[in-house]
């Protein structure tokens, strides 16, 4: 299928990277910053300060009172928030066109003067937010570790995807306001962040704006660093059990794949569609056995998260149905696994996941927001706005036997990790 969103994508000479994407069907513009530093990006004993920022960067800057950019442009009628990620920490608004000036003045204030307000108190404040947050995000959650246990299962120690983003507490305890300033100044810079801005104003508009409001900042990012070496699948099986209190016992199957970009892009896509394959339809062989016919599982949720920094992950998780034998089932997922990675998928299967996927594609661009998130992206991580009107035509080009590849090479039970919650209520019972 033949998309055509037209953008205007230009650097400006700071090295900020500008994209604007007209779109006059609403009177409003979503502004989305992408900044190239994510947890992957910290050093051991320094975790958890790529999280820190998203907050620390509400709290003020040179000519911004804390609060105040929140206040401001909730006052005009937008929305705003941040995430942050393995590989990217992203700020975004959506607001009326008239309030756009606003916007990218406040962003551009906390960008370039924001250690003005990083002070002791500020980050004293902020740590005990982010603890709060680890609070209740992850330890008082029912599974809420799941990810975290995964993330040390499936790489080593000390890669860069092995520990979470939320951090280490010990190390945002150790941190002092000259390491916060310092991280600040080796990240946050022009030549390390896309700007991306989609809406109701014309290409030269923004760029007018951007060059306006962005391009007096100087100062530099220290250089990137390349991908580390390229993860292979896990030559043998790893495994973790815990008792918990949790509603009823749960497996998590984890598995390394490729890469989300370069010479990998195609692979990883494949190894998605695989998953998709397996448990994302209705009709997916471990949907239609474990769920709707056996009844073992009370759900199965699969997807592909792509990262860029060597390798990728793949998950299969399974709610178990309570009175099934937890191994039991595990086994019998891992034989469907076998099973696909055998014979692959059917072109019913392959029809399915395309549409679906495609449709899932159509509704994130038909979303400002979105739109303008993908954008930030596909250029920030993969030098390349332009895969928003390229990716169904990827899509179409990968084959069954791609897909069947894939999951031999990836998703084969022998290359998994598992870690299994099992309810302790249940275990106590059983003893």
């Amino acid at each position: 299928m033949a998309l055509d969103f037209p953008f205007e994508d230009h650097t400006l000479t700071n090295g900020l990277r500008v994209i604007v994407q007209p779109d006059a069907t609403t009177p409003t513009v979503t502004v989305n910053m992408w900044v190239g530093v994510g947890s992957r990006h910290e050093e051991a004993g320094a975790t958890g300060f790529a999280h820190l920022f998203e907050h620390l960067m509400f709290q003020g800057s040179e000519n911004v009172a804390n609060g105040e950019h929140f206040q401001a442009l909730m006052g005009v009628g937008g929305r705003l928030n941040a995430t942050t990620w393995f590989d990217r920490t992203t700020y975004f608004e959506t607001i009326p066109s008239g309030a756009l000036e606003l916007a990218l003045w406040l962003e551009a204030d906390r960008h370039a003067n924001l250690l003005a307000a990083v002070t002791q108190d500020n980050l004293d404040n902020q740590r005990d937010v982010v603890k709060e947050e680890k609070r209740q995000r992850y330890d008082n959650q029912p599974y809420g570790q799941a990810m975290t246990r995964i993330y040390a299962t499936v790489f080593p120690e000390g890669h860069p995807y092995h520990h979470p983003t939320i951090g280490s507490m010990a190390d945002l305890d150790a941190a002092t306001v000259a390491d916060v300033h310092d991280f600040f100044r080796r990240h946050y810079a022009p030549g390390n962040t896309v700007l991306t801005i989609v809406g109701d104003v014309t290409a030269e508009r923004g760029l007018e704006l951007a060059e306006r409001y962005f391009g007096h900042i100087e100062h530099r990012a220290e250089p990137r660093r390349g991908p580390v070496d390229p993860l292979r699948p896990l030559p043998e099986p790893a495994r973790e059990e815990i008792v918990d209190d949790v509603p009823n016992d749960r497996i998590h199957l984890a598995f390394r794949l490729p890469a989300e970009g370069g010479d990998t892009r195609d692979q990883f896509l494949a190894s998605s569609m695989a998953l998709d394959c397996l448990g994302g339809l209705s009709f997916s062989p471990l949907e239609q056995r474990l769920v709707r016919e056996e009844q073992r599982a009370n759900a199965i949720d699969v997807g592909a998260m792509g990262f860029v920094d060597g390798v990728s992950l793949g998950l299969v998780i399974v709610d178990v149905a309570d009175g099934v034998d937890t191994q039991e089932l595990e086994e019998q997922v891992c034989a469907q696994l076998s099973a696909f990675a055998d014979a692959g998928p059917t072109p019913e299967q392959m029809e399915a996941v395309r549409a679906q996927a495609e449709r899932a594609w159509l509704s994130a661009l038909a979303d400002k927001d979105e739109r303008a998130d993908l954008i930030s992206h596909y250029t920030c991580l993969h030098d390349d706005p332009g895969y928003i009107n390229t990716f169904l035509d990827r899509l179409e080009r990968i084959t069954a036997e791609q897909v069947r590849a894939a999951a031999d090479a990836w998703l084969r039970p022998q290359h998994r990790a598992a870690v299994v919650y099992r309810a302790a209520e249940q275990q106590e019972e059983a003893a």
